[in-house]
């Protein structure tokens, strides 16, 4: 839910971001002095980002706004998956983490950034699917991302901030558990996944795609990745046929493919009810209630598709 894109600099020590003061001093002595002034990097909606050199490196600051633990954000978990990522070369490694005031810093990656367009593109294509598929064998990490839990939490929150739960949550949530009882067996087992797959989260660094802004990463459902993916990219569905022929490296049962779009409803879903907890828990100038009413819509249209129960079954192992 962070897109970014490089923009006008400022400095931090001449009337810039005076957040940015204390948590570059403190970087200063580990990573060198500032060189020139930091550049935010536009996009952010639940971090502020600043590209900014020390000594002779180029970083990435990625500040916290406000309330984000309130959206299941664990800055310290988002650290150990950002790291683990980088190990298996998906991500850009991370240079430091500080508590005080609370940030993380990440090496710079030079490229490019891609579009939804050029992701369902099939090299590119092919590219998602061998980095989701890299993460997910990757060694665990230590958090959780369930989406069947995450929505009932967010409606929790949401609740408790005085927020006003859509009606289509109910109809929403009962059409969800049918899902979870569906999804089953060993490709349903939890893998280290980062749940918030939008084109702005990836860069071409010009030999291979790389996926930035690990925030929601956990222990998940790999449809959930691939599915976040497939619904935020607007991939057809053939092209969904070929996004698991990719990741998978076969054709697939039909049971795959009924996944994917079950899971489809859960990024929705997810999306619709994070949109409800922004509504009350954001200060930014945004429309959160349309962007929770564009997922609730879009969600519907998935559960009301005639093949929906066909998918049910055939997820379920027919």
């Amino acid at each position: 839910m962070d897109e970014m894109t490089l923009k006008g600099g400022t400095d931090v020590r001449q009337g810039g971001d005076p957040d940015l003061v204390p948590i570059v001093q403190r970087l200063e002595p580990r990573l060198g002095p500032l060189v020139g002034a930091p550049e935010p990097l536009d996009g952010g909606i639940t971090n502020r980002n600043f590209k900014v050199r020390l000594g002779e490196r180029d970083y990435v600051i990625r500040v916290p706004g406000k309330d984000t633990s309130l959206l299941g954000i664990d800055r310290k978990a988002e650290w150990a998956a950002n790291q683990a990522a980088a190990e298996v070369g998906i991500a850009a490694p991370v240079a430091a983490m500080l508590d005080d005031p609370e940030c993380i810093v990440t090496e710079f990656i030079a490229g490019r950034g891609m579009t939804a367009d050029e992701l369902r593109a099939g090299d590119s294509l092919r590219a998602v699917a061998d980095a989701l598929r890299t993460m997910h064998a990757a060694p665990p990490i230590p958090s959780r991302f369930d989406s069947f839990r995450i929505v009932e939490d967010y409606a929790e929150v949401a609740r408790e901030r005085g927020a006003e739960i859509p009606a289509a949550y109910h109809e929403a949530l009962a059409t969800a558990r049918r899902i979870e009882g569906g999804l089953t067996g060993p490709e349903h087992d939890p893998v280290p996944c980062h749940n918030d797959l939008l084109a702005g989260n990836f860069i071409h660094d010009g030999d291979r795609v790389r996926i930035v802004d690990w925030e929601y990463a956990g222990m998940g459902d790999r449809y959930f990745d691939l599915a976040n993916f497939a619904v935020n990219n607007e991939l057809t569905e053939a092209r969904q046929t070929d996004l698991l022929r990719a990741y998978f490296g076969e054709p697939g049962p039909e049971a795959r493919l009924a996944a994917l779009r079950l899971m489809g409803f859960m990024s929705d879903f997810r999306e619709a009810m994070w949109g409800v907890v922004q509504s009350v828990a954001s200060d930014l100038d945004f429309d959160f209630p349309g962007y929770a009413s564009k997922h609730f819509e879009r969600l519907g249209q998935t559960a009301a598709d005639e093949r929906f129960a066909g998918w049910l079954e055939a997820a379920n192992g027919g």
